[in-house]
């Protein structure tokens, strides 16, 4: 018998044949290429891979992977994500989402996904504005941000995405964003490794409704004193070593590593520490602070569809498979006349 040999899958055989029709210079471009490229590296092959998605300019993605997709509903991407990875726990399962989609009216969908800990990867695309419908202020729109909306400024606090995933439980939150593409590439890696909900935020820009709008501590030139990255098992420093920082009774203190030298001992990162002080580098934001990426989050915890099997082999052991009017009449009955 002759043995039949997996040819070796490239971004080519990624890459569907429909025309990618996002506003020239979208950061989605980036992220869309990165994905690509991954998907060789996770000798899954493409049958087994899904991309669910539900509306917004990032939901198009599907169209693009030449994998199976599905397009969703409204906020729902989780959802009907659940629902595919319970009936088929074999496939990797994506969602991809944006601030509006999952964040609005997407939110209880998207924080009860990551407390089941759905074996799913969510990449949520923030550009802090609704993109799609053109220019509306969105769930992590600033405050006081100028919009089609809200001409006077929004008035409303914006969520924070990686605070709502740390409190819903989700054992991966990240955070890249678009202009970085071997960390977003990174991070991309570190989200598909994971068993469990697998969060990822990432900073996207919208050239058209609102540019620039992470660019003060994005951009190549400003990156390396304005962000800093958490790496597991390494201290917390920026800006070319010279500055770090540390957490103080729950606070983030920073630290001038040039001038006070061994006195100022940067916080060593474990990203499978107390949650607490995930939530803590999670609160820091520019101008005050560098601005936290990388992952904040990685810890094991029981998978919904491993739960969900054994489960079901303890109710068969217990019932008998394949008898389903056992079943029905497992727990109380009544009788109605």
């Amino acid at each position: 018998m002759t043995e039949v040999v997996q040819a070796k899958l490239t971004r080519k055989d990624f890459q569907s044949d429909q025309e990618v029709r996002w506003c020239p210079g979208c950061g989605d471009y980036v992220i869309l290429a990165q994905v690509q490229k991954l998907m060789p590296e996770l000798g899954i092959a493409k049958e087994n891979i899904a991309f669910v998605s539900g509306i917004g300019c990032s939901s198009r993605f599907p169209y693009y992977m030449n994998t199976y997709g599905f397009h969703t509903i409204h906020g729902r991407a989780p959802a009907i994500a659940t629902g595919l990875k319970a009936s088929r726990p074999d496939l990797q399962v994506w969602v991809v989402t944006g601030d509006g989609d999952a964040l609005s009216i997407g939110g209880n969908h998207f924080i009860h996904a990551l407390r089941r800990n759905v074996d799913l990867k969510i990449l949520l695309f923030n550009n802090r504005i609704y993109g799609l419908t053109k220019g509306q202020a969105s769930p992590t729109s600033e405050l006081g941000k100028k919009a089609k909306s809200t001409p006077y400024g929004t008035i409303d606090a914006p969520f924070n995405p990686i605070h709502l995933a740390l409190g819903a439980g989700a054992t991966f939150v990240g955070r890249t964003s678009d202009n970085d593409p071997v960390h977003l590439m990174e991070m991309l890696r570190r989200t598909a490794q994971h068993k469990g909900s697998a969060f990822l935020e990432i900073l996207q820009n919208c050239v058209v409704f609102n540019d620039a709008t992470f660019e003060s501590f994005t951009a190549k030139e400003v990156r390396d004193s304005k962000q800093i990255y958490m790496q597991h098992g390494k201290p917390l420093t920026y800006a070319g070593g010279t500055k770090g920082l540390r957490l103080t009774d729950g606070h983030a203190e920073l630290l001038d590593l040039a001038t006070n030298g061994k006195a100022a001992t940067p916080m060593t990162w474990n990203e499978q520490a107390d949650v607490s002080a995930a939530f803590a580098l999670a609160s820091c934001h520019t101008p005050d602070y560098p601005e936290p990426v990388g992952v904040f989050r990685a810890v094991d915890r029981p998978v919904h569809h491993m739960l969900q099997e054994e489960q079901g082999v303890a109710v068969r052991t217990k019932l008998g498979a394949g008898n389903l009017s056992k079943l029905l009449r497992a727990g109380d009955t009544w009788t109605i006349s």
